[in-house]
Order: C-alpha cells, then structure tokens, then sequence
C-alpha cells in the first residue's frame, strides 16, 4: 500500500464502470467476479470488465483472491480507508447522488 498513489487511484475510479465495480464492493469482503458482473448489470464483453478488474488492481484499490477456478475480487476497504480517509465513501455517496 505504500506505493499506491491519490492519483492513480482517481484516475482508476474516473470511469463509470469501475466506479459502480467499487460501489458493490464497499463492504469490504472479497465477492465472486462473475457475481459482482451480474449485480452491476454490465452488458460488456468479457475482455472489457477483464480490463476494468486489472486497472483497479494495479492501482492497488482491489486484490484478486484465486481459489483454484475461482476469482474473486476484494475492495481494499482497511488500507484504503487508512491511507486516505473518508475517500471511498466519498466517491461511493457522489456516484450513488449523481
């Protein structure tokens, strides 16, 4: 978590699709991907949401947890919320009022 940066993790969560990814997450616990795609409604390719998952991951706001065929996603909640308070609840309340 050192290494993640403010800017990195907004320019992440500037895209629609990405922010709504978060949005189902937000609770901190790791969730099936093909679960969080469905809660969300995407109708995008797979490659696409593929795409949107590793951009959050490589800006250090998920993990994925692998499980044999089993992928999950997790919001880093904790570490996020220490590093920089109050900002996913922040995005979270300003994409659910807009």
């Amino acid at each position: 978590m050192e290494s993640v940066e403010l800017v990195d993790v907004l320019k992440a969560l500037a895209d629609p699709i990405r922010l709504r990814i978060i949005q189902e997450l937000t609770d901190g616990d790791p969730h099936a991907k093909a679960e969080v795609t469905l809660s969300c409604g995407f109708e995008v390719q797979k490659t696409t949401l593929s795409h949107h998952y590793k951009a959050l991951r490589e800006a250090g706001i998920t993990r994925t947890i692998v499980d044999g065929r089993n992928h999950s996603i997790q919001l880093r909640r904790a570490e996020l919320d220490a590093k920089f308070p109050g900002l996913i609840d922040a995005l979270v309340a300003s994409h659910t009022t807009a």
